[in-house]
């Protein structure tokens, strides 16, 4: 018997007993940040799991079972040409406009599938953090100078941490790029503008099934959320005709779903996200009796699945409780944090920049939160600190981020943006002032 791995599990099984014998159930603060958590997890269960994960699921699915090797290696591997590759990374997420946990599926495909450290970084970091709409609302609510230079520190960051992490991980790139050069180059089964417009219209699908409402009641942000479950279903019916004119779906299977689609919308149009489930639900029937190479996609998208919705609903949980949801408290009062980031001192730009890595925020739902900051006192610094550091990362996106690359490449991402997102603070803060 090993009694060294006896007594860690002895001693793991104390600690849980401590823990739940100590338990402060009945204290007010405890049992409120207990229900924040729940809240905050039943909200996330309901507004981005169905829309945001579930198609970004089977867009990294295709990612490995459809993309050539060769391809992601060209664009983003370890020896492709820098200024091509962070230009791409870059480009790629200001198109996605995702929060920090729908991006996690997109990286995991593209790392895994050979794209180097710092072009999957610059991924990682772009995704949510350059975003177009909440640039521009940025700038609308909290001013053109916020704004201007949330926009120039998102597309700076993505391309120096990429770099940075590329630098500091250089002997172990340098062995990827190595290994890479020896391995054949496997032929495609499709012509690339085929694959393109297969993947551009389920983007589509995730992209504008998420679009936000803008606080404006007319232009052109608001006229495309009017609008967005038309161009979601015209997306569906090209991902749907791409199905089956490339890829040999039978048509009678997309006909019986797409009816299925419509008839849930006809039904309930005051909830398309039922018409929506029902969509992606048929497509995960319709793939997995279609052949080998579609049967691949669908266990490779579920094999994504259930290595990260578990950390992202676990990580959820535990930030509510910690943090609360936006306008509610949880174990950390929210006077603590409003104390905290006041002035321009380097110790509120720090403070605001690590309260905004570990926070969530759901994508735009920053704003109104900095809006309330700024009024008791945040300080400009800290304000956009916590901009380039919160929309990027959160609990949640680490503990998967940490299930991808590992402990240190983890720490060191985060350790990155966080410091990065101070620095600037403080020398925005003092432009400002």
């Amino acid at each position: 018997m090993d009694w060294r791995a006896e007594w860690k599990m002895l001693a793991a099984v104390v600690g849980v007993f401590l823990a739940f014998y100590y338990l402060p159930v009945g204290g007010s603060r405890f049992d409120k940040a207990a229900l924040e958590g729940l809240h905050l997890a039943k909200w996330y269960a309901q507004e981005h799991v169905l829309l945001c994960l579930i198609p970004a699921f089977f867009i990294a699915g295709a990612i490995a079972v459809f993309i050539n090797s060769a391809s992601v290696m060209r664009y983003l591997g370890a020896k492709a040409n820098k200024v091509v590759a962070y230009g791409v990374a870059s480009v790629s997420g200001t198109v996605l406009a995702v929060c920090s946990c729908t991006v996690l599926p997109l990286f995991a495909g593209i790392y895994r599938m050979g794209a180097g450290l710092g072009p999957a970084s610059a991924f990682l970091y772009s995704g949510p953090a350059i975003n177009v709409l909440a640039i521009v609302l940025t700038a609308r609510v909290l001013g053109w100078q916020l704004g201007v230079a949330r926009a120039v520190g998102a597309i700076v960051f993505s391309v120096v941490i990429g770099l940075l992490m590329h630098f500091i991980f250089r002997k172990e790139e340098m062995e990827k790029a190595a290994a890479q050069a020896a391995m054949p180059v496997p032929e495609a089964e499709r012509p690339l503008w085929q694959n393109g417009a297969f993947f551009a219209a389920m983007v589509a699908i995730l992209v504008f099934a998420n679009w936000g409402k803008p606080q404006e009641s007319s232009g052109l942000w608001h006229a495309i959320h009017e609008g967005k479950w038309v161009v979601t279903a015209i997306a569906a019916a090209l991902l749907a005709a791409i199905l089956g004119g490339w890829f040999k779906v039978s048509w009678w299977k997309l006909g019986v779903v797409g009816g299925a689609v419509a008839v849930g919308a006809a039904v309930l149009p005051e909830a398309p996200g039922v018409a929506f489930t029902v969509g992606f639900l048929g497509l995960a029937v319709v793939i997995q009796t279609s052949g080998p190479e579609m049967g691949e996609w669908l266990s490779t998208t579920w094999d994504f699945a259930k290595q990260i919705l578990p950390l992202l609903l676990f990580g959820v949980l535990v930030a509510g409780v910690l943090l609360g949801r936006p306008g509610e408290e949880g174990l950390i009062p929210s006077a603590w944090v409003a104390a905290s980031v006041g002035g321009n001192s380097w110790q509120a730009n720090l403070f605001a920049s690590v309260a905004g890595a570990f926070m969530y925020f759901a994508t735009l739902t920053e704003i109104p939160i900095l809006q309330g900051l700024l009024g008791s006192g945040m300080g400009q610094g800290p304000a956009l600190a916590l901009l380039l550091a919160g929309p990027a990362l959160s609990l949640p996106n680490m503990l998967v981020i940490h299930s991808v690359m590992g402990t240190k490449k983890t720490v060191t991402f985060v350790g990155l943006v966080i410091v990065l997102a101070a620095l600037t603070g403080i020398i925005y803060g003092c432009i400002v002032q």
